[in-house]
């Protein structure tokens, strides 16, 4: 077996305590902003903005550094009807036969129904992809570890960096998503984990009055 390689620890900040109080604070009042949005506005977003925050996705720890992910970006208005009109067949079924009553009510205090207009008005979707093995250079299957973990974590480091430019973001997961390979030209070994909706709220959006547990509620200090 191949020895490991190491090299040293570069470009990790020896950050003063206040300081860190400072960032820490300052990051909490910057995230704590972010809210799911469903009136999308369809003012352009550059490419770039969105490379970089799949770049830092792509940063996200994984199971033996499997990185198994795949990100597509979407901005073809075609493509956008095509995810639009799958996932609102898919939606359909699920409000009128699939979802159980539990499901439906717990659903109701934040006004989702079947139809994603959404997905088309917002200027980037982005289709997040399990990928549970790679092939290497010897054209043998090596298996992913930890897959659904490490997708969720990407996934959330792409959340914030896309708030933290400055955008809105929804996550949406029709059920079953399988459409989403054939429309996004995906191999059939890999399993959609989730649609994300990415660029500026509408003028005059509208988000559900909710509120979110305290610390004492989410956290235990031991």
């Amino acid at each position: 077996m191949k020895k490991p390689r190491f090299v040293p620890l570069a470009d990790f900040p020896d950050v003063p305590v206040e300081e860190m109080r400072r960032r820490a604070a300052a990051f909490f009042a910057d995230v704590k902003r972010r809210r799911t949005v469903r009136d999308f506005s369809d003012r352009p977003v550059p490419r770039e903005v969105i490379e970089d925050c799949l770049r830092a996705a792509g940063a996200a720890p994984s199971g033996a550094n499997m990185q198994p992910w795949h990100f597509v970006a979407v901005s073809d208005p075609a493509i956008k009807r095509r995810i639009r009109e799958a996932a609102e067949k898919e939606e359909r079924e699920f409000y009128a036969r699939r979802a159980p009553p539990d499901w439906l009510a717990a659903l109701l205090p934040l006004g989702t129904d079947e139809h994603k207009p959404f997905l088309e008005t917002a200027p980037w979707l982005i289709g997040i992809f399990e990928q549970k093995h790679h092939l290497a250079p010897d054209g043998n299957r090596v298996r992913h570890y930890y897959v659904k973990e490490s997708v969720g974590i990407a996934t959330g480091v792409l959340l914030t960096a896309l708030h933290h430019a400055g955008l809105a973001t929804l996550t949406h997961t029709p059920s079953p998503m399988g459409f989403l390979n054939e429309v996004l030209g995906r191999p059939p070994d890999e399993r959609a984990f989730l649609l994300l909706v990415a660029g500026y709220p509408a003028p005059g959006a509208l988000v559900p009055d909710i509120r979110r547990k305290s610390l004492s509620e989410i956290a235990t200090f031991l």
